[in-house]
């Protein structure tokens, strides 16, 4: 069954519901119409009592809706639920997770309570992480490692390669002019290749990931972090992670086990930008070879005018500075325009972005490309430059 045949019968259930009838629908239909109730129909809740806080009766009700709609639309009734009717409580059982359907809200509520989760129910809780982990890797890695391998590798040619670095391919589309048909063959006036990668850490680019971990940045904490995992698996590529509220927190050297920089965030207090936007510019060493992705939506409880002093220091200095409003699949995110503005005045490109178009960002800013063409070709809106008060 088609989404568009699950959405008919949901709104058909629903409306037949609230008419108070029921003569029209089957048994599943009636089935149905009854589970959707007792989230979405007030009345019927304070009538019938609906799902309540008990665990084994939301377990069944999530049995039901699992049957009725496919995973993607179970995720959304999931979080609905949660919302409304206050179920995170439960979140503290462990028979209660495993009949959850994982995604990357139940993940952010998971990590922000970690630290009342008991014991019994972590293990549950870490398989839940794990399983959401996974499933962003699957999608996101391997296209993340080709599109920024692939920049890395275009940033580092060169016309003067040694033999084993020449790029044969790309050497004859390049020559293709000085094909000598007398001798059948091509005489190339200029070859193309690789240059000879460097250990040297001068020479290696430097990615650095500055997330804000307050509540509403949740699912941007999430993709951050994945992205972050991937990236720190090129050895051309050096990546940290500094995730941030009030207080700082450096994953850099847990990015091998995504699932425990996940378990290492807390979510939720204040925001102090300036304080991480200071703690990570005391981790630039080539200034021309870092690029600083602050992602924030820039809700400053701090001092916002040192916060702006910093962005255009590290600008100045010579990092690529580039502010994500937010990095996930949520629409258009809450920020302060104000701040925002400001930042895009200095030359930084300020935007949201989805998970599904940052390789291409970091592929485009790794090349040091004009990131407003980049976002106009990708129709993207980036914030408009505001005038100094």
């Amino acid at each position: 069954m088609s989404n568009a045949e699950h959405m008919r019968r949901w709104q058909l259930a629903v409306g037949i519901e609230q008419d108070g009838g029921n003569g029209s629908l089957s048994a599943s239909d009636l089935r149905l119409s009854q589970a959707l109730g007792a989230l979405y129909d007030v009345d019927s809740r304070k009538t019938k009592g609906g799902l309540g806080a008990s665990a084994p009766r939301v377990a069944r009700w999530l049995g039901d809706i699992r049957e009725f709609f496919p995973s993607n639309v179970v995720q959304v009734i999931q979080k609905d639920a949660f919302e409304r009717l206050n179920l995170k409580a439960l979140l503290m059982e462990p028979e209660f997770l495993e009949t959850l359907e994982p995604d990357v809200h139940l993940v952010a509520d998971l990590m922000a309570l970690r630290s009342a989760i008991p014991e019994k129910a972590k293990e549950a809780a870490r398989l839940v992480v794990s399983q959401v982990v996974t499933d962003l890797m699957r999608r996101l890695q391997h296209r993340t490692l080709e599109t920024v391998r692939g920049a890395l590798n275009r940033q580092k040619r060169t016309r003067r390669p040694r033999h084993s670095d020449i790029d044969w391919p790309r050497t004859i589309g390049a020559n293709l002019r000085h094909y000598q048909a007398a001798h059948k063959t091509i005489v190339p006036e200029a070859l193309v290749g690789f240059a000879r990668r460097s250990n040297r850490r001068a020479d290696v680019d430097h990615v650095v990931l500055c997330v804000d971990q307050s509540g509403s940045m949740a699912p941007s904490v999430i993709f951050a972090s994945i992205f972050a995992a991937v990236m720190a698996s090129l050895p051309a590529l050096r990546t940290s992670l500094v995730c941030f509220d009030t207080a700082i927190i450096d994953l850099t050297d847990m990015l091998a086990d995504p699932v425990d920089v996940l378990f290492g965030v807390q979510l939720g207090g204040g925001t102090d930008i300036n304080g991480a936007l200071a703690y990570c510019e005391s981790k630039v060493e080539h200034p021309s070879k870092t690029h600083l992705i602050l992602i924030s939506d820039l809700f400053e409880g701090g001092n916002a005018r040192d916060m702006l002093a910093r962005v255009a220091q590290l600008k100045q200095s010579g990092v690529n500075v580039i502010v994500l409003l937010a990095l996930s699949d949520q629409g258009h995110p809450a920020y302060d325009t104000n701040h925002a503005g400001l930042i895009a005045s200095m030359d930084c490109p300020v935007f949201a972005c989805t998970p599904d178009q940052f390789p291409d960002l970091m592929a485009a800013a790794l090349q040091r490309q004009d990131l407003a063409q980049w976002l106009a070709a990708n129709e993207i809106a980036a914030v408009r430059p505001s005038n100094p008060p």
